[in-house]
């Protein structure tokens, strides 16, 4: 009879993962594990193990094999459907935050209440939702609106926002073409496909299992930024800013697409690995 100890020990992967898989197969905590490691599992539940491991030892993501992947504070379910949301993304989501709080500050205050009107956003491409959900918790006063071309994204992002219960108003479509005729944003941001066609590390690693038009334009890698930054002025309001996340080799490029576009105030971040990773201006 096999123990979880013991399926730990010939699973091939590291500790955290497979106390991770255990903790899916039984539908236990972390804690309830350390206390019964050496009880007997259920032949099923063995077997069910072994199998997952057997998929990690593949390849196949933890985040695909557990369903969720925590980004910002918040677990977000995800799937093959969608990107794994990342933490250099989270860059995003602070530029976005502080891009918000400034559109505030400028904001008048309304004379009923005599509170700043609420801003927004819009999120392009938002696959799992992570960005747009956590821009929309973390500023609730914010009236967020979120992309994508692909339903299945789509649905899981919306399954997303209605289990953290953030208030995120979703379209379906190719960018900008998604969104009504009316109506402009204080803030784009977007995480766009940015790896080019060519790019080896499309068949590395996690990447094997995404979404290949969430990973690559199927062209140089800037044709989708090319697209967002050319399209922006029209969606933005006077001041309003663009923050685009693209590889680390791409900051100076996408900078140069930005000024040709009429933004001011062009400014490349980098992500914790000290890597050039968010670009973006104001209008």
């Amino acid at each position: 009879m096999q123990t979880a100890q013991s399926l730990t020990a010939i699973s091939g992967l590291p500790r955290l993962e497979a106390r991770m898989l255990l903790e899916l197969v039984l539908s236990k905590p972390r804690e309830w594990l350390l206390a019964h490691d050496t009880d007997p599992l259920a032949p099923e539940a063995a077997a069910h193990f072994l199998t997952l491991a057997a998929r990690r030892r593949q390849g196949t993501p933890m985040a695909h094999l557990v369903g969720h992947r925590e980004f910002m504070g918040h677990r977000l379910s995800v799937s093959a459907d969608v990107l794994i949301p990342r933490p250099e993304t989270e860059l995003l989501v602070e530029m976005a935050l502080q891009s918000l709080e400034d559109c505030t500050k400028r904001s008048l205050p309304s004379p009923t209440t005599g509170n700043a009107a609420g801003c927004s956003l819009l999120d392009l491409g938002t696959g799992s939702g992570a960005v747009a959900i956590s821009v929309a918790l973390a500023c609730p006063t914010a009236r967020v609106v979120a992309t994508d071309l692909s339903e299945n994204a789509l649905a899981i992002a919306q399954t997303n926002a209605h289990q953290l219960n953030a208030p995120v108003q979703f379209w379906q479509g190719n960018w900008y073409e998604a969104l009504p005729p009316e109506g402009r944003f204080d803030v784009i941001v977007s995480n766009p496909p940015y790896i080019a066609l060519n790019d080896p590390h499309l068949s590395q690693g996690d990447l094997r299992f995404e979404p290949v038009g969430a990973l690559t334009d199927g062209a140089d890698g800037l044709a989708a930024l090319r697209h967002i930054i050319v399209g922006a002025p029209q969606h933005l309001v006077n001041g309003g800013c663009l923050w685009l996340e693209h590889g680390y080799e791409q900051g100076e490029e996408v900078a140069q697409l930005l000024l040709k576009a009429g933004f001011n105030a062009v400014q490349t971040k980098q992500d914790l690995a000290g890597l050039p990773r968010i670009t973006g201006g104001s209008l």
